[in-house]
């Protein structure tokens, strides 16, 4: 191995250490630990680029599922905000593609399988290099949700459906508009051009039309379906054309626009509604894919039902055959699955094994870190060195939000499951349940007062509730909202309560007598976050309008705007000193801004959709939690990360530093994927290099230049 080619940060350092020889010092075991490994494992040198990263997966929704032409490799997009690129062989993610501000509900690659194209809630379509996973271009024009899109069978131009009721034609190479396809009166949610590229087949409402794609002029329809047509497809020949709606699939002459078969399998059109279909490579069958977590294969000729595909538990949501016709993926849920055409057993899951965080916290004395999660768990993690401590297992729905007691002993919880949990810090026991609210919403719902002794809690039904904490009993409500109260605090001497509620208001009680004191007026959306600055004197709300406001408590007043964010804000706090703001943002980012002057002074960049942010005790670290199922602890001074948090469903867990060193439970590294060039491999060849818990425990203390191995 070259010294000028030695591992640093989890990468490859290309410069020359030997005119910097302490920098050769703090390089030189590096270069000798990784060259050592490589060599015990015959493998080549590391003289490319070496990336470490977790397997996250989907930890939402996913709508598209498609192969790649070469049927290498699968490409999903997710309500997460997310597209990812996923190895058949292995079943490892290979790489997420971020820029989404909204649910991806349709991907495609490109025919030569060098470029994706994915469609999205943002109105946006967007073209990705899927060696690098940049951004290549976006294609802007529709005014509302993308539904579908495709390339042209030459991959020189783009094909997108809206809701906004349009097709779109575009120039892949330039990103330009070229024709618009206009007829229909509601939203477009597929397309597909004819294997020749003359034609274009889109569905909206109960009609099927074809369009020539050269004039954008209509040449015919396909009527017969009386529920929305939600998929269609040209066969392989482009001489037939599939439909599903409902729970019918039509087979239809192109040419004609003659039905030539119905498939039936289904009566119940609710519970057995079709989302999608395809055509196999040789057009011989088609596969259909239904919400009650089904799939079908049919015989195009006889119309029969061949083999029934049986695993997934959710919706399936988009089913497609490998290019070869002898495997067939799956989307449902969080996972994708492969299976044997043949014989209909189930090769392979793709999927993270992780969950949305919901809510984060700091415990009093910063030594650890809580997080609540949609698996309906509870972790508690030690900062000083990034270990998981604890479980709290009880709640039998999603943990919408979690904190410290005041004193640390305790830990409470809110949850989908419509209780409060109360448990032992130390030992992770229950102590008790709060019962009382039907449905427990978001993740800033419940609060301790400053000593400790009630809890206060927001309710899906309007209402505020303050709890004894001794007994589990409710001490008062309070009532004056007109929806949902999504984020509640306790005033720093504990007399005043704060809410914040869907019906875009904060409003500010008394704790002793449950009497409304004031309402702060001025959001456009509704309120997620609230909290009081640490005199007690402000008041900071974060909403869904994207925007964070500074109020005077005592008169209700607005004193500052903080604009920056390009989507919901989910979470705000103040700096323990009170000089600065945090927020946290479904557009994944966490911005600090001044607290006097509304300035923004640095952007935190890494996730999907933030779901909660906490200051450390000291303020000089941020923790946040995100959709992305990670817990991310970041450096104020600096806007770095310095590591990430990620428990897996099986009760592994993995903390890792951005320069690809970790800690982890004793099996957790199995979920770590190595890139070194354009291939992916496991941790096992590159363990002795990264796996070193010392140096995760200095960059948790701070020291970002601590000794590397």
């Amino acid at each position: 191995m070259h010294f000028a080619q030695t591992v640093k940060y989890g990468k490859i350092y290309k410069g020359n250490p030997m005119k910097k020889p302490a920098l050769f010092a703090l390089l030189f075991s590096a270069a000798v630990s990784a060259f050592a490994t490589n060599c015990v494992h015959n493998s080549k040198p590391l003289t490319q680029d070496v990336e470490v990263y977790p397997q996250l997966g989907h930890t939402y929704g996913i709508y598209s599922v498609i192969f790649s032409p070469d049927g290498k490799q699968v490409l999903s997009a997710s309500n997460d905000q997310t597209v990812k690129l996923w190895d058949v062989n292995t079943g490892r993610e290979l790489r997420t593609f971020f820029g989404h501000t909204n649910t991806v509900w349709s991907v495609a690659f490109s025919p030569d399988g060098r470029q994706i194209l994915s469609g999205s809630f943002d109105n946006t379509v967007k073209l990705w290099d899927i060696n690098t996973g940049m951004e290549i271009r976006t294609f802007s024009g529709h005014k509302d949700m993308v539904r579908s899109v495709t390339f042209s069978p030459d991959g020189k131009q783009v094909l997108s459906g809206s809701s906004d009721g349009t097709i779109k034609l575009w120039d892949a190479n330039t990103g330009n508009e070229l024709r618009t396809f206009s007829g229909y009166t509601y939203e477009v949610l597929s397309v597909a051009f004819s294997p020749d590229g003359r034609q274009v087949i889109s569905a909206s409402g109960s009609a099927i039309k074809l369009w020539d794609a050269n004039t954008g002029s209509e040449i015919g329809t396909f009527s017969g379906h009386t529920w929305n047509v939600i998929s269609v497809a040209f066969s392989p020949d482009g001489r037939q054309v599939i439909s599903a709606s409902g729970n019918a699939i039509k087979l239809w002459d192109a040419d004609t626009g003659r039905e030539l078969r119905t498939f039936s399998g289904y009566t119940d059109s609710i519970t057995s509604s079709i989302t999608s279909v395809a055509f196999s490579p040789d057009g011989s069958q088609v596969l259909s894919v239904f919400w009650d977590g089904t799939i079908k294969l049919w015989d195009v000729n006889t119309g029969s039902e061949l083999r029934t595909f049986s695993g997934h538990i959710w919706v399936v949501s988009s089913g497609a055959f490998s290019p070869d016709g002898s495997q067939v993926i799956s989307g449902s849920g969080s996972e994708i699955k492969l299976w044997d055409v043949n014989t209909g057993s189930e090769l392979r899951t793709f999927s993270g094994h992780t969950d949305i965080v919901s809510s984060v916290a700091f415990s009093p004395d910063g030594r650890q870190v809580l997080s609540g999660s949609d698996d309906n768990i509870i972790k508690l993690w030690d900062l000083n060195s990034g270990s998981e401590l604890r479980t709290f297992s009880g709640h039998t729905d999603i943990v919408l939000s979690v904190i410290f007691s005041p004193d640390g002993m305790q830990v409470l919880s809110s949850s989908a499951d419509e209780t409060i949990k109360l448990w032992d810090a130390n030992t992770g026991k229950e102590l008790r349940t709060f019962f009382g609210h039907s449905i427990i919403v978001f993740s800033d719902s419940v609060a301790f007062s400053p000593d400790g002794m009630q809890v206060l809690s927001g309710s899906f039904y309007k209402t505020v509730k303050l709890w004894d904490v001794s007994t589990g009993r409710e001490i008062r409500t309070f009532s004056g909202h007109s929806s949902p109260v999504i984020s509640v605090a306790f005033s720093p001497d504990g007399r005043q309560v704060l809410s914040g509620s869907a019906d875009e208001t904060i409003k500010l009680w008394d704790a002793n007598t449950g009497l409304e004191l004031r309402t702060f007026s001025g959001h456009k959306n509704m309120v997620r976050s609230v909290t009081f600055s640490p005199d007690g004197k402000q008041v900071l709300s974060g909403s869904d309008d994207n925007i964070i406001k500074l109020w005077d408590a005592n008169t209700g007043m607005e004193i500052r705007t903080f604009s920056g964010h390009t989507n919901e804000v989910w979470s705000v706090t103040f700096s323990p000193d009170g000089k600065q703001v945090l927020s946290g943002s479904r557009d994944g980012t966490i911005k600090l801004w001044d607290a006097n002057t509304g300035m923004e002074l640095r952007t935190f960049s890494g996730h999907i959709w933030v779901t909660s942010v906490a200051f450390s005790p000291d303020g000089r670290q941020v923790l946040s939690g995100s959709r992305d199922g990670t817990v991310r602890l970041w450096d104020v001074a600096s806007g770095k990360e310095i590591a990430k948090f990620i428990s897996y469903l099986d009760g592994e867990w993995i903390v890792i530093t951005p320069e690809g060193y970790y800690n982890s439970s004793p099996n957790g590294d199995k979920y770590l994927n190595v890139r070194v060039g354009d291939n992916v491999y496991g941790i096992d060849q590159y363990r002795d290099t990264f796996y070193k818990p010392e140096i995760v425990k200095a960059r948790l203390a701070g020291n970002v230049d601590s000794p590397r191995p």
